[in-house]
């Protein structure tokens, strides 16, 4: 199935990306765009899914530089940062199955092989959306990417946020991150021992993709990402992902 991969370059402000999700999402629920997967790297900002518990989760430092966003996707707060791949899948789920629940196991899957092709054996848990790295010498579970999504008319936005080369501290320094008391989150680097970044990642993420979802991907024009959108919170999201 043919569909559009959107790479941008820098770093990009979460109001800008969820503006240009929404603008795209419109065209394919129209039939005017293929699936279009948006891949990115965002300016810090901490984003509050739909069942974050703001009294609990945020406990961000005095004078941080950081933007908090509140977000109509599922589940509670998740921070993104440079060294960090976000990907954005906008899918006509109409095509995919319309299955909402195998949709985000098949987002795990596609994590799950893009760690392997760098020799990583990540996994996922029964009960916990998102991707981890197993218990290992004197460490527990880690949490290396997560899942938060939305979907109108069948059309999907939001996505996955991969750690490739970041400090997971702001996770548990400055939110309770997913809602999680005392999770450990970690970042490919960390787990290699050596540096890995954004640009080494792409490829194998956007190959994994296309695997799970039967994507031919194809890379068009660079687009103009226009204006920024202010977060909406009109649309119930099904999913209660974390």
């Amino acid at each position: 199935m043919q569909a559009h991969l959107l790479l941008l370059d820098g770093l990009t402000s979460y109001r800008e990306a969820l503006g240009l999700q929404r603008a795209i999402a419109e065209d394919v629920k129209a039939g005017n765009r293929p699936d279009t997967v948006l891949m990115l790297e965002h300016e810090p900002v901490v984003t509050l899914g739909r069942r974050t518990d703001e009294a609990t989760e945020l406990h961000l430092p005095d004078g941080v530089d950081v933007e908090v966003v509140e977000t109509d996707r599922g589940g509670r707060s998740t921070y993104h940062g440079p060294g960090q791949l976000v990907c954005y899948p906008i899918l006509d789920l109409n095509r995919h199955g319309r299955d909402l629940k195998r949709y985000v196991r098949d987002l795990e899957r596609a994590i799950v092989r893009t760690n392997a092709a760098f020799g990583l054996d990540a996994v996922t848990y029964e009960g916990l959306t998102g991707v981890w790295m197993p218990p290992g010498g004197e460490r527990g579970p880690r949490k290396i990417a997560s899942i938060g999504v939305h979907a109108s008319r069948w059309v999907t936005t939001h996505g996955y946020a991969l750690n490739v080369e970041l400090d997971p501290a702001p996770f548990t320094q400055w939110i309770t991150a997913c809602g999680l008391e005392d999770a450990q989150f970690t970042s490919m680097g960390i787990e290699l021992g050596s540096r890995v970044t954004v640009a080494d990642v792409r490829p194998a993420a956007a190959a994994a993709l296309a695997e799970a979802f039967g994507l031919d991907l194809e890379e068009p024009p660079a687009p103009d990402l226009g204006e920024p959108a202010p977060p909406s919170r009109h649309e119930p999201d099904p999913i209660p992902a974390r």
